[in-house]
């Protein structure tokens, strides 16, 4: 019985003198939701593009459903669903008609397509809209059209690249809602995302990259709390005094020169001494979430 959709052992891929994908090993079990993470340029959608047969290896072996990827790429393509970062819409067909004409590359006959178009459109709330062209809707209302266009082969794997991106708050919780129900089906998700709070919602198991390495990987819950903590302490324009009395203590922090990043050890003892000296206005505890984790890890500097 195959346990993982995805087995990737040792993948690289390579541009020239450029490796976007190094040595990279991971697994994604059937039934999850694995999430890939990393700054602009960490090899996060090359993996991708090599999963779906886009782009082909440069070295590794690949395997999706127990079949080779570089050997059975066209059976594996049946079985999957993708939904690419860019819109790949036909802006002259109608909502129903992307869905159809898409259906025929995977040989769907008419009325099943029909069927399926007709289910999918009301599972993502579009039947509103069927009959409107694709360029005539709102990015969110595009969104969801190519995710329904993903799921008309009925596929065992969704791969979604940064399905949210460019999103207003409210398309972004229907898509994640909708998301969650199709792992709830038993439906195996391969997701990039630069929301963390859309990792940490959505993701099983993620692995954070960059510069084409695995950086680490686990449970959103478990990774918070090795890397980072319960809680997180903030000080604004922290004071000489504020600095000297953390490094005494060897509290674990981030210096970010105008404010002060404390790894909360122990609760609200450690609020309270900070609180004495840099004034309650100037500091705040919160949760720490997946985001302090991702920039511990991948570091605070803009990338191109």
């Amino acid at each position: 019985m195959i346990t993982n959709s995805i087995d990737a052992r040792h993948i690289r891929k390579t541009y020239g003198d450029l490796v976007a994908v190094d040595d990279v090993s991971f697994q994604v079990r059937s039934g999850e939701c694995f999430g890939i993470l990393g700054p602009n340029g960490a090899g996060k959608t090359s993996i991708i593009r090599m999963i779906y047969g886009f782009s082909p290896m440069s070295g590794g072996e690949l395997q999706v459903f127990g079949l080779d990827g570089s050997k059975n790429m066209r059976a594996i393509k049946a079985r999957i669903g993708v939904c690419q970062q860019e819109n790949s819409l036909d802006p002259d067909l109608t909502v129903r008609q992307n869905l159809e004409v898409f259906a025929r590359y995977f040989d769907i006959p008419r009325a099943v397509a029909e069927e399926r178009t007709r289910k999918l459109l009301h599972f993502m709330a579009l039947e509103h809209r069927l009959d409107a062209r694709a360029i005539d809707l709102s990015g969110g209302l595009m969104r969801r059209l190519i995710i329904a266009r993903a799921l008309i082969n009925e596929p065992e794997l969704l791969i979604l690249d940064e399905p949210t991106t460019g999103l207003d708050p409210q398309s972004r919780h229907q898509v994640w809602s909708r998301l969650e129900e199709l792992r709830a089906s038993g439906l195996s998700i391969l997701l990039t995302t630069h929301y963390m709070d859309e990792a940490a919602r959505l993701c099983d198991r993620l692995m954070i990259m960059d510069h084409g390495r695995i950086i680490v990987e686990g449970e959103p819950a478990e990774l918070i709390k090795n890397h980072i903590g319960h809680d997180i302490i903030e000080a604004d324009e922290p004071s000489a005094d504020l600095r000297a009395y953390i490094r005494a203590r060897n509290w674990r922090h981030e210096d970010l020169g105008h404010r002060l990043i404390i790894y909360v050890e122990e609760g609200n003892q450690m609020f309270h001494e900070i609180s004495n000296i840099c004034g309650k206005e100037g500091c705040l505890m919160r949760p720490a979430t997946l985001e302090d984790v991702f920039l511990k890890m991948t570091g605070r500097d803009l990338r191109e």
